[in-house]
């Protein structure tokens, strides 16, 4: 995988303060983990949401499962931290340790 890939993702995951590398858009999920990411970020209040389509790019879709060390999308960055998928991001949900984390 290209460094300048890996940079981009990096630079991405850092400038944003919430970034969901997706596949589809916030709009049209493709896959029903991305929507369920997507609606869960509605659901605890997210208004500055970064999303990236997986999809428009091969690159990107492998670059960021090498970069997380994470082999599925969705994946879901805050303040440039890794917090998971979207069954981590539904438990997180459900305890209401996400919307603490989003809010802080």
């Amino acid at each position: 995988m290209s460094d300048d890939v890996q940079n981009w993702i990096k630079q991405t995951v850092t400038e944003h303060p919430v970034v969901l590398f997706m596949k589809g858009t916030a709009q049209f999920p493709q896959c029903g983990f991305s929507g369920r990411a997507i609606h869960i970020l509605k659901e605890s209040g997210v208004k500055d949401l970064v999303t990236i389509n997986v999809l428009d790019d091969a690159e990107v879709r492998q670059g960021i499962k090498d970069y997380s060390n994470w082999p599925t999308v969705p994946q879901l960055y805050v303040k440039g931290e890794f917090i998971g998928g979207s069954d981590i991001m539904t438990e997180m949900f459900e305890s209401g340790e996400l919307q603490t984390l989003l809010k802080g």
